[in-house]
């Protein structure tokens, strides 16, 4: 029998993210959402008036990807895009359904980071030191 191959740090960490990204897809489901509409409803209400572009080098797709979503986000009355004719440059914005749908979406993460935390306490906390000394190194 072969050894085992030798603990990696990335690849425990790959692990842990696809479990738990299975988890957050699972929670976000009965509210319509995928992670990655998630993601673009959170840049768009973080960001008003973010343009296609942006939003799409944000959410790492296409312009054409982020049109599409952003088309049945504002069909599906979660966002408007206040100039939406061609040519011009759109001002997107969350409206009001899609604040609520967002701070239901916020309790399922909550839930969530309270599972995780629950049973991963050590892992919890170097997230949280490894996160802070990212961002604090950007400023």
């Amino acid at each position: 029998m072969s050894e085992p191959p030798p603990f990696s740090p990335t690849v425990a960490l790959l692990t842990v993210s696809r479990v738990w990204d299975a988890a957050f897809a699972d929670a976000l489901k009965p509210l319509g959402l995928t992670t990655r509409k998630y993601g673009l409803l959170g840049h768009i209400r973080g960001s008003a008036g973010i343009s296609f572009s942006e939003l799409a080098r944000r959410s790492r797709i296409t312009v054409q990807s982020a049109h599409t979503a952003v088309a049945a986000f504002v069909e599906a009355g979660l966002v408007e895009d206040a100039t939406a004719h061609a040519g011009a440059a759109s001002t997107l914005r969350v409206t009001a359904a899609g604040e609520s749908l967002l701070n239901r979406a916020a309790d399922v993460v909550a839930d969530l980071d309270a599972q995780f935390a629950a049973q991963h306490p050590e892992l919890t906390e170097a997230l949280r030191a490894y996160m802070a000394r990212i961002t604090s190194t950007r400023a």
